[in-house]
């Protein structure tokens, strides 16, 4: 199974909202989920509230309304909500988790509004981007893969890969250690080196991830855990959740 977790909540509500995703080049498909663009088609009427939920996924943002602004961001183990105002455009490399070998330090988890001071070369991918429309950004978006893999930011994490690629079959903690032929200690370790996440909480966000995909009860003991967990992740229900968010 190949993982693939959901997009961020936008409210159904919000119909001037375009988000827009595309494959990446086979390629470089064992290291990056998506390329990605959200923005306004048109000035909203209120500030638009994002939903982000946990994927475990390290995202490259560019907000090409200001190219200064970039960063490096990755969520928590539980939701955040981000107000983007009522016009914002940005655009991004979604990783796979593990995948991202950078500097921990620079990771952002919350709203992006500062210039980038980092050194790796977002702002003038982002002033490459501007004068085009998201179906001619894939080319530009894997060179700047490209460059990341060649310096080292990148690479493919045997381990991680072995646990998302048998997701259907790796219901505990237990077994993500039987896969990577790994001790429980030897997976705490290798697994936050890799992911930021310790093998629990990891597997916590694969079991939402799959929930939203409408695998409602796999590797839950009952309904009502189920629902518990889901509303401690992502502030709602599942009835509510569905109810008021497109996945």
């Amino acid at each position: 199974m190949k993982y693939d977790p959901i997009n961020d909540g936008i409210h159904k509500k919000f119909h001037a909202v375009s988000f827009k995703v595309t494959q990446v080049p086979n390629e470089l498909q064992s290291i990056v989920h998506s390329y990605w663009e959200m923005k306004t088609v048109q000035i909203l009427e209120e500030d638009f509230i994002l939903h982000v939920i946990p994927d475990a996924c390290v995202n490259v943002l560019l907000n090409l309304l200001d190219t200064k602004i970039a960063a490096v961001t990755m969520r928590k183990t539980e939701y955040v909500t981000l107000n983007l105002g009522k016009t914002f455009h940005y655009t991004g490399i979604q990783f796979l988790p593990g995948m991202w070998q950078g500097n921990p330090k620079e990771i952002v988890s919350g709203f992006v509004d500062q210039a980038y001071i980092g050194n790796l070369p977002l702002v003038a991918t982002a002033n490459r981007l501007t004068n085009l429309e998201f179906e001619n950004f894939s080319d530009i978006f894997s060179e700047l893969v490209q460059t990341l893999i060649k310096d080292g930011i990148v690479k493919k994490n045997e381990l991680v890969s072995l646990i998302l690629e048998n997701l259907d079959e790796i219901e505990s903690v237990e077994d993500m250690a039987v896969y990577g032929n790994l001790s429980p200690r030897q997976l705490q370790r290798k697994l936050k080196e890799a992911t930021g996440f310790s093998p629990h909480d990891f597997l916590k966000i694969l079991r939402l991830q799959k929930a939203l995909k409408g695998h409602y009860l796999d590797f839950y003991t009952d309904q009502s855990h189920f629902i518990h967990s889901f509303r401690k992740i992502t502030g709602y229900t599942p009835k509510e959740y569905f109810k008021h968010f497109d996945v």
